[in-house]
This record gives C-alpha cells, sequence and structure tokens, in this order.
C-alpha cells in the first residue's frame, strides 16, 4: 500500500511527531522554534486543510503552528486558537474554568488523531527526483490534488461521529474534518522518497453542534480503499499532465502486480529499494527461527509453516530491527544532485536514461496507448472484482469496502494512467452486488444494518473449482521440502543446513488463487448465461486482451512447446492460446508479470489445494441449502450459510 496509518496518542507519541515528523523526520534541536527547524531540514512548513477549518475560523493553507499542534494533539483535542480563545475570555471577565470550557473541543480524548502517510509509485517519485523543475512542479500539485481527494472522500464516505450509549448512534460530520499536511523529501536510506504526513484530528461537529469523536476503527477499515484511491488519482494526474501511461510491473512474486509509470527502468526501482532488501534479508532469517523455533520440551513452538499472516507481523519486526537514522538533512536541490549521481554511480542505468528518464517514459506511453485502448465493460469488470475478492477474503465473506477496493485497481488496471468518471468504481461495486453477490447479513447491533456494514458472499464456491490435476509419472523429490498446508506438519529440516539452503515452508499467497478464480467463473457465466451477454463478453475480453494480462492466467498445456499451434475443434481448453500468443507478443507485460510455464503450473496447484481443502465443508453447505431454495438463477450457487464454518476460518481476511 502507498497509504499507511497510525494512530496518534497525546503523551509521549505527540512528543515524537513534534520533535521528528514535522521536521522532516530529522532530529529537532531541543528548544528550536519549529518554522528555523523546517528551514534548517530543508523542509516546508506544515499547511492545514479539511472542511472543518471553517467550523473553527480558520482558512485552508495556513501554516500549522507549534502551539496550534499543541492544542488539538498534544492537549486531547482543543481548538487550535484554544490559547487566544481562552485569553479573550479572561479578558472579558470569565472566570479560568469557563475560559478553559471555551477553548475546548467537546470531551478531552487519549487519542487524538491518525497519521496518514501518502506516497507515490516509485516510478513517479523517481520522475520527480530526476526531472526538471517544471516536472517537480506538475508532480507535487498531483500529489496535493490527490490528497485533498482522498481526504474529501474520507469525510464524505468514510468519517462516523458516534454518540450515545455504547456508540449506538453514528453521525457523518457535517462540517468536515481538520488535518495538518507536512510534506517529507527522502526515506531513511536517504533514496527519493516524496511523501506526506497528514495528521487528521479525530474531533468533528455532530448535527446538534456539539463536538465528538470520529471512529478510528472506521478510517483502519477503508485504509486499503484511501491507499488504492490516491493511487488511481495521482497517477491519472501525472500522466494526463506530463502524456504518460501506466503498465503492471511484479514487485513481490505470487501477489498482484502494481501499476507503474511505463518506461522507467526497473533497475531504478531495485535502487531505490535499498531499506526493502535490508528488510528482505532479515525476514528470511526471522522466517527460518519461526518454523525451527521448539518450547522447552522440544516441541514446535509455532504453526510449522508460515501464513501471510505470521509473514506480515514478521516483516513489521523485520522493519522495526532494520531502521536507520535518518541522514542528515539538506536543501532539495543539493538532494537531487546528490540522487542523480549516486543512480549513475550504482543504478546500473545509464546517464544518458537518466538525464532523459521523461522522454523515455512518454515514449513507452506512445507505444501503450496506440496498443491498449480504454475500454471497460461494467458487467465483465463486476465478474472479476468479485471472484478476487472472494477468495482473497476471509471465509469468502467481505464488506462493500473490499469490493470497491478491488473495483479501484480493476479501473486502473484497464485506464492505464487515463482519467476516469467519477462514481464508476462506485458503479462497478453496485453492479458486482447485485448480480454476483449474496447478502448473508444478520445484524444483531445497529452497526451492522448500515450498508457498509453489510456481509457477502459471491454467488460461488470453491469446490467448483477445477480439481487438482496430478501427474502420475511425476516422482516426488526427496530434496525438496514443498509448502505444507496449515495444521499439517512440515517437512523436517535436512540436520547441518542453515537458513537460506533449504526451503522455508509458506501458505501460498491468496492473490494466486485469485487470479485463477477470475478465469474459472468467467469461463462459466460464458457458457451458461444469455447468448447476447456471452457475446459481449468475448467482445471485450479480446479487446482488453493487453490491458488485463494477468486476467488471462491458466494451466499450461500438456506440452508447452507446441503451444503456438491453433487449437483443435472439441472441448474448449482452460486456456485460450491465442491470447497467451498476443500477450507474449506485448512485450512490456509479459516481462512484468513473468507469464512462464513454471508460473503457470504453479497457479493451478495452489488454487486446486484449496479446492481440495474447501471440498468436504462445501459439499456439507450445499446440501443444507438444497432443503430451502433461493430466488437465483439456474446456474448460480445456493445461499451460503454464514453459521457453516468455511474452509479457510481463522484466516486473516486479505485485500
Amino acid at each position: 500500500m502507498t497509504v499507511d496509518i497510525r494512530v496518534i496518542r497525546a503523551g509521549q507519541m505527540y512528543r515524537y511527531y513534534l520533535r521528528e515528523t514535522v521536521v522532516g523526520d530529522g532530529r529537532r534541536p531541543a528548544r528550536t522554534p519549529l518554522r528555523d527547524a523546517q528551514e534548517q531540514a530543508g523542509v516546508p512548513v506544515g499547511r492545514w486543510m479539511g472542511r472543518g477549518l471553517a467550523v473553527l475560523g480558520m482558512a485552508p493553507r495556513e501554516e500549522v503552528t507549534e502551539a496550534q499542534l499543541r492544542n488539538l494533539f498534544g492537549e486531547r483535542g482543543r481548538h487550535p486558537d484554544a490559547d487566544r480563545i481562552e485569553a479573550d475570555r479572561l479578558a472579558a471577565g470569565d472566570s479560568p474554568k469557563q475560559a478553559f470550557k471555551a477553548g475546548a473541543l467537546g470531551r478531552r480524548v487519549t487519542v487524538t488523531g491518525v497519521d496518514f502517510v501518502f506516497r507515490p509509485q516509485p516510478t513517479i517519485y523517481l520522475l520527480w527526483a530526476f526531472g526538471d523543475d517544471e516536472t517537480r512542479r506538475v508532480i507535487e500539485a498531483a500529489h496535493e490534488r490527490a490528497i485533498e481527494r482522498v481526504l474529501e472522500w474520507i469525510e464524505d464516505e468514510v468519517a462516523v461521529i458516534r454518540y450515545g450509549k455504547d456508540g449506538i448512534y453514528r453521525v457523518r460530520p457535517p462540517g468536515g474534518l481538520v488535518a495538518a499536511r507536512f510534506r517529507h523529501y527522502e526515506a531513511r536510506s536517504g533514496r527519493p522518497l516524496l511523501h506526506d504526513h497528514l495528521l487528521l484530528s479525530v474531533k468533528g461537529q455532530r448535527l446538534d453542534g456539539k463536538w465528538g469523536s470520529i471512529h478510528t476503527t472506521a478510517l483502519h477499515e477503508n485504509t486499503v480503499a484511501a491507499s488504492v484511491l490516491y493511487n488511481e488519482l495521482v497517477a491519472s494526474e501525472v500522466c494526463e499532465a506530463l502524456g504518460l501511461a501506466t503498465e503492471p510491473r511484479t514487485v513481490t512474486p505470487g501477489r498482484r502486480p502494481v501499476m507503474e509509470i511505463a518506461g522507467v527502468p526497473h533497475e531504478l526501482i531495485r535502487w531505490t529499494f535499498r531499506r526493502s532488501d535490508q528488510i528482505t534479508t532479515c525476514l528470511t532469517e526471522l522466517e527460518h527461527e519461526y518454523v525451527t523455533a521448539v518450547d522447552d520440551g522440544g516441541d514446535p513452538r509455532f504453526l510449522p509453516v508460515v501464513s501471510e499472516r505470521a509473514r506480515a507481523k514478521l516483516n513489521q519486526i523485520a522493519a522495526r530491527k532494520t531502521r536507520p537514522h535518518k541522514p542528515p538533512a539538506r536543501p532539495l536541490a543539493q538532494l537531487r544532485e546528490r540522487w542523480k549521481a549516486s543512480a549513475i554511480l550504482t543504478s546500473g542505468v545509464t546517464a544518458d536514461v537518466i538525464t532523459s528518464l521523461l522522454e523515455h517514459a512518454r515514449a513507452a506511453a506512445a507505444a501503450i496507448r496506440a496498443r491498449v485502448a480504454a475500454v471497460l465493460d461494467v458487467a465483465l469488470a463486476a465478474v472479476d472484482v468479485t471472484s478476487t475478492v472472494f477468495v482473497m477474503n476471509d471465509c469468502g465473506r467481505f464488506h462493500r469496502r473490499h469490493l470497491l477496493a478491488e473495483a479501484r485497481r480493476h479501473l486502473a488496471f484497464v485506464l492505464r494512467g487515463r482519467r476516469r468518471d467519477p462514481g464508476l468504481d462506485d458503479q462497478v461495486v453496485a453492479a458486482a452486488i447485485s448480480t454476483h453477490c449474496l447478502d448473508i447479513s444478520e445484524p444483531k447491533t445497529v452497526r451492522g444494518l448500515e450498508a457498509g456494514y453489510r456481509l457477502y458472499t459471491a454467488r460461488w464456491a470453491l469446490s467448483d473449482l477445477p480439481a487438482r490435476r496430478r501427474s502420475p509419472t511425476a516422482a516426488p523429490d526427496p530434496d525438496r521440502h514443498p509448502p505444507a498446508d496449515p495444521g499439517e506438519p512440515a517437512a523436517p529440516r535436512p540436520p547441518g543446513q542453515d537458513v537460506g539452503e533449504w526451503e522455508i515452508p509458506r501458505i501460498p499467497l491468496q492473490y494466486d488463487r485469485a487470479v485463477l478464480a477470475g478465469a474459472v467463473v468467467r469461463e462459466k457465466l460464458r457458457t451458461t448465461t444469455a447468448a447476447a451477454v456471452r457475446g459481449r463478453a468475448y467482445d471485450i475480453v479480446a479487446h482488453q486482451q493487453a490491458a488485463m494480462p494477468e486476467q488471462l492466467l491458466a494451466p499450461e498445456p500438456a506440452d508447452p512447446e507446441h503451444d503456438d499451434q491453433e487449437q483443435k475443434p472439441g472441448r474448449r481448453e482452460a486456456l485460450d492460446m491465442t491470447a497467451l500468443r498476443a500477450l507474449r507478443e506485448s512485450r512490456t507485460d509479459v516481462e512484468a508479470l513473468d507469464v512462464t510455464a513454471e508460473r503457470l503450473r504453479h497457479l493451478q496447484d495452489a488454487f486446486s489445494e484449496a479446492a481440495d481443502r474447501a471440498r468436504t465443508t462445501m459439499n456439507r453447505t450445499r446440501r443444507d441449502d438444497t432443503e430451502t431454495p433461493h430466488p437465483v438463477r439456474r446456474d448460480d450457487q445456493q445461499a451460503h450459510h454464514p453459521q457453516d464454518p468455511g474452509p479457510h476460518r481463522g484466516r486473516k481476511a486479505g485485500h
């Protein structure tokens, strides 16, 4: 994700932000005024944002002072100008208690805000670091507008104020919210990293004029949707202003591709990932300790296979263990000269490419826009979104926010940096819910009745997907230790081997299974729905083969050496060879997604294992469903009962 979130509490955590974050993550000297410390660090001053400023009598883009920060975030939620308000009330003859109350925003709270960190994609801040002044200004302006749009979406669709007993009543803050934005230019590794810290206050005013606190859990739940929205907005702004386009690139094998600016060499991205390499090395060591840890009795302390949830926790530990001190602050002009010289010497990219990076990106964009048309079929998008979310969430149960985040990813994938009409993501979500989702909510509280907390599942089951294909002649490799299923003992580590000399057992990533799920569900709908819908789906898929390459992944044919031959008449194979040949001719997409026979076989095996584990449970679910008919189409699966245990209960939900 490119948007992170962290809770701000009054006390030590607030002092950390005041000491380091507001001055570019440097070390603020003691007794140094905030403005002077920011000038020494070479970072701009903080600016106020949000519609809630009008309620407080403030204006957007005003400079953030230290006293205002202390009142709003350090004094447990007071008015930013509480000192002035209190002095005016005392001068008017009010008592100290009345004057203090006049500067308060409702009850005092411990959690005073949340810190949203917005950073664009690596290729965007590389263009910002190596481009000219005009390119830098365009990217910074797009970055700011994207943050403003995300904050408006949070104010309109996410933020709620709880009040009443146990927070039973929830309302949107009609006046909006208040936030302070601080800009940073570099990462702790010394590499370029344009990013902003948005300190969002939890204080909001209700319709009756009283002040309350927004529900921070709702902000955490919608962080993924906010991150995808920011990525889409900043990429489209930059691409439209500079004549660029985006393309999918695989950062971590087995995980979803990310949309990056086309034409920026991957070696430059790797050059900025020195910090990530340190975390990856430490993570490998932690995984080795995790799967080999035993207690005093010699029994394994943890599950002898690394799940996605365990890997996420270990990744956080690795990030903390490898966190370096930030380098000394320098002006932005000196930083850009230093970055360019370092990239020329150490990145492996030639100097002429780095100095003319924008021209290379524009040439790549012209080729992509000539080859990929911005065509979106809402019905097809609804299938892709629902199938991906169904597989990647716990027990196939999800909320609207999961569909919204995936719909925004789908739009960014199809449009390749082009602007989209407002509300198109909501249109895809509405089509997915009405056509391919079942409402399985059993609300016991007022919160459960809200549209954002309705619980859904898809009209398909994992048992519908193809059974695992096993090669009868394949003999097991005695030296290989394949990933173990959850709950099954892992293969013992060979004695005398250290970390890196044997394969650590890991659970297959969910995105691999989601890719196959989308292909199988689309194939099922093509063969069972009406002729008009079937023909329309075929047309759009043929038109979007280059725009959506990863959705075409399917099992490799038995003889991969002859995959260039036309398919024989008869039963349609799972893999469309014409589509795969078109994909392989698209050099950029093939290089980004690494479409190989080994990867395709890995996807098939990983997803088939999940189908095998789910078969017993889902068969029992279908037997229960046959007793109660549901108003669905003949080709749909029957309703999913939430009280039945799913095939992956206990697994953490993913996005």
